[in-house]
């Protein structure tokens, strides 16, 4: 792929994006056209999908654009209804490019299947008896899935806890699992059914609860940057204020988990947007970014933002459990697409990118909370949602997007109010 700075693609009309966008990746034409204006989850699909389907819902998918992740130009798929989102992900990935952008990396894709055993007679004996038979167990584990096996991945240890739960000491033992490409869950969870009875037999307690943890705190992404002073300067604020003033927005959220809450919703909004665009659970991946955020005893931020030698410094650590095969990336026609056009990068880069992604994502909100405030940005581009929802259609979205933000009343009767007289003037054949 060329350059990630695609200049004025925000004004484009869907069909010329799409167009640009099929130039930008040499694709055929037509491998996109699926993305435009008739694109949906087929109605059967969605059936196969879920218990009890009644009908197929939408959301925007947009390009995260100007992204230069350890050198490569990406253009980042992102499924999200918050209006801001995209946008500010944009400009944050436009202004670390003069940074040399983002460098990432994630670990090998190692999972944890948990099974829980009660009643245990002797937990050391027990606890040992385990360990010593861990080869012939994990052989158990791996004869479920020996396709795995034969790639490279499949179960590859054992971990044997204690843990006391109400008054009683109980024996968890963690399967250890490399899913290659998959994020997991279902095979982890038929390894963990599948050695229960072993387990049963070896401890002489009695197996409860066999199933994944989604805290994956073996399969952590990072990201990080480094962005000039000059690159800030914005706002009426020089490069040095910008950065200080992002410094000081983390050193808030490090010391308040009510901010910190706030923080690490903004970095996901990026991952969650990407996890959705590419096919993935989301909610796994929440569920494990925000127990990892509580590992220490409290509740602390996803990022870090420090200033030092005229720069501004940015990382992130998060576990990310994500997959490019099975599942919904199969189940719905467009999660292909849109990994072609993201280069189908296997599932240990794309957790790298989706931390980058979370870190620029956290960056933007920062930069307007330290300077001008988030809502500036934000209602300019919830105007046009209001104009939207108000009746206006092509043009007139964004006339009445701006005489709106002219009037600073940024509300849907106010929006009404516009769009009528703009019908009454005739002044746009699309107002309606």
């Amino acid at each position: 792929m060329g350059s990630s700075r695609l200049p004025g693609f925000y004004k484009m009309k869907i069909a010329e994006r799409l167009r640009r966008l099929a130039d930008q990746l040499e694709l055929p034409s037509g491998e996109l056209s699926g993305l435009g204006e008739s694109a949906t989850l087929p109605l059967a699909n969605a059936d196969a999908m879920i218990e009890n389907a009644v009908g197929v819902l939408g959301l925007p998918v947009g390009l995260g654009l100007n992204f230069v992740v350890n050198g490569e130009d990406l253009l980042i798929p992102m499924a999200v209804e918050e209006p801001s989102v995209i946008a500010a992900v944009s400009l944050a990935a436009k202004i670390a490019r003069d940074g040399g952008g983002f460098k990432a990396d994630a670990d090998e894709p190692r999972m944890i299947g948990q099974v829980q055993i009660t009643d245990v007679p002797h937990l050391d004996a027990a606890r040992a008896a385990v360990l010593r038979e861990k080869e012939s167990i994990l052989a158990t584990a791996n004869a479920l899935h020996p396709a795995m096996k034969a790639r490279g991945g499949g179960a590859k240890d054992i971990e044997v806890r204690l843990l006391a739960v109400g008054s009683e000491t109980q024996l968890i033992v963690h399967l250890i699992v490399d899913t290659q490409e998959a994020m997991g869950a279902n095979l982890i969870n038929t390894m963990c059914e599948g050695v229960a009875p072993v387990l049963e037999r070896l401890t002489g307690g009695r197996v409860r609860l066999r199933i994944l943890s989604n805290l994956a705190d073996l399969r952590l992404a990072r990201a990080s940057c480094r962005i000039p002073f000059d690159a800030l300067a914005d706002f009426g604020f020089s490069g040095a204020e910008v950065a200080h003033g992002i410094a000081e927005a983390w050193r808030f959220a490090d010391a308040d988990p009510y901010r910190a809450c706030t923080h690490n919703k903004g970095v996901m909004n990026g991952v969650d947007a990407v996890a959705l665009a590419t096919g993935n659970d989301w909610r796994a991946i929440e569920a494990g970014a925000h127990a990892w955020c509580a590992r220490n005893g409290r509740y602390e931020p996803l990022s870090r933002w420090w200033v030092q030698d005229g720069a501004l410094n940015g990382s992130i650590e998060i576990p990310i459990q994500v997959g490019t095969v099975g599942g919904a990336v199969k189940a719905n026609p467009f999660i292909p697409v849109l990994l072609r056009i993201l280069g189908n990068p296997p599932a240990q880069k794309l957790a790298g990118i989706m931390a980058a992604v979370g870190l620029a994502q956290n960056m933007a909100a920062l930069r307007a909370l330290g300077t001008v405030g988030i809502q500036k940005g934000h209602m300019a581009l919830h105007a046009r949602n209001l104009a939207v929802s108000a009746g206006a259609k092509g043009t007139a979205v964004e006339e009445v997007a701006r005489a709106l933000i002219a009037a600073g009343e940024i509300k849907l009767h106010r929006a009404q109010e516009i769009l009528a007289k703009l019908v009454a003037r005739g002044s746009s054949a699309e107002a309606t």
